[in-house]
């Protein structure tokens, strides 16, 4: 049976040259990680794989831990884009469903440390808010660390633990991580709407991160017999369920289930899957995997991207080999509705943006449809992938079109004051005639 310590004596397994994995978003162990600097002068080289963390934990943003600790992440958050200037953090690339198999492949995990709700009277416990990869790695590594927080919702699906597979339990007591939630902006309600027309009673839908898809889920509202097979649990999926949207009645697989991989939003989404049957929270490995996608009719996929290019190549993780987030789920989401009966995949960005110029020369607006990506951009959607592109200025669909129409289709949805400069750049680079 697990063991019940301290957080210093969590500290105290860790040795030099160990590979630590971290639970995802809101299943990180929040008071482990943020005391690991405190061992920075008695352990060398080690190794943190963390994705989305969510508190600003000083091992990974102060510069003086930066030669003991390096950062591996699946997926940028706002705090370690503004540490990566120290140059221990670095980006695993990774389609999420492969996220925790394939880094099993590269490297060998000594410490798995995340949290859980506490055992129930059968010794079980619920790993709560993720099962992207957690289960995956906690199979393999060689000591498990969980902190045990009655704070955490318990959530049902294959995210289960006996106590006798846990080496530690450390006893916390901290509210879960919220991922506030914002207003959508005018744009956003532009796109949302956009992409309501596409939707149809009965769709089963999946919804990235951010305004726009938050945009969407409040234009569903009028919706019948939605479904859910997504990533990851929002708040807005929560409301719409509310507002009886959604029943996944009409789905295909997993027939009356919500199924996601993890839940990141609010305290009152986090009370709604508190021991909802209606949830299932399944292995990432499995949930994002297009070919189970796929097995969903009428799947519907809505995600955000940085820029397109005017073949459609989507760059949704870095500008240029700046990163500011990852792939996630968006190749595996939109490659699997493609795959489904009556499936649609929509990708969504402003027209256009403002970005800092050189010092004290302002800022200036630049079209997020370019001619060509940023230099060291990664495409996170191949071209060959891309179904419909979406901005303010309305929805055109690529799938199956050529490059001089999707060049045409493209500059219809940029923002006006591009149009004539992008059609002058396609004609250069001898996209059109």
């Amino acid at each position: 049976m697990a063991k019940t310590i301290t957080t210093d004596e969590a500290l105290g397994l860790v040795k030099s040259e160990d590979h630590i994995v971290s639970g995802m978003a809101a299943s990180e162990g929040r008071e482990f990680f943020m005391n690991l600097h405190k061992i920075a002068d008695k352990v060398e080289n080690v190794s943190v794989d963390n994705c989305l963390p969510l508190a600003p934990y000083p091992y990974m943003l102060e510069k003086q831990y930066a030669d003991t600790f390096t950062v591996n992440t699946w997926f940028f958050s706002p705090d370690l884009r503004k540490a990566f200037k120290n140059g221990n953090i670095t980006y695993i690339p990774n389609h999420l469903h492969f996220a925790g198999v394939r880094r099993l492949d590269n490297k060998h995990v000594n410490l798995y440390v995340g949290n859980a709700t506490p055992p129930d009277k059968h010794g079980y416990v619920s790993l709560s808010l993720s099962n992207v990869y957690e289960k995956t790695i906690i199979e393999k590594a060689d000591t498990v660390v969980l902190e045990t927080n009655p704070n955490l919702p318990r959530t049902h699906g294959d995210l289960h633990l006996h106590e006798s597979e846990v080496d530690y339990f450390v006893e916390v007591d901290y509210d879960a991580p919220e991922l506030p939630d914002l207003a959508p902006t005018k744009k956003d309600e532009m796109i949302g709407s956009h992409i309501a027309e596409f939707i149809r009673d009965g769709d089963t839908i999946q919804l990235g991160i951010g305004g726009v898809p938050n945009a969407v889920a409040a234009a569903l509202t009028n919706k019948k017999d939605l479904g859910v097979h997504t990533e990851m649990l929002t708040t807005g999926f929560m409301r719409l369920f509310k507002s009886g949207a959604i029943s996944n009645k009409k789905k295909t697989l997993h027939k009356d289930k919500m199924v996601c991989a993890f839940a990141l939003g609010t305290k009152e989404l986090y009370d709604f899957i508190d021991d909802n049957p209606e949830v299932m929270m399944l292995d990432g490995n499995y949930v994002n995997d297009p070919c189970i996608i796929g097995q969903n009719d009428n799947q519907v996929s809505i995600n955000s991207t940085v820029e397109v290019d005017l073949t459609g190549q989507c760059a949704s993780e870095s500008v240029g080999t700046r990163m500011v987030s990852g792939t996630g789920g968006q190749a595996d989401t939109a490659i699997g509705a493609q795959r489904a009966k009556n499936g649609r995949s929509f990708i969504s960005l402003y027209s256009t943006a403002s970005i800092r110029k050189k010092a004290a020369e302002g800022r200036e607006t630049v079209s997020k449809i370019v001619p060509t990506l940023n230099p060291g951009a990664g495409v996170t959607l191949s071209r060959n992938d891309v179904d419909y592109v979406v901005t303010e200025y309305g929805a055109v669909r690529l799938r199956g079109a050529n490059v001089q129409e999707r060049v045409e289709k493209l500059i219809s949805i940029a923002h006006p004051d591009f149009r004539d400069w992008l059609r002058d750049k396609a004609k250069e680079s001898g996209y059109l005639p």
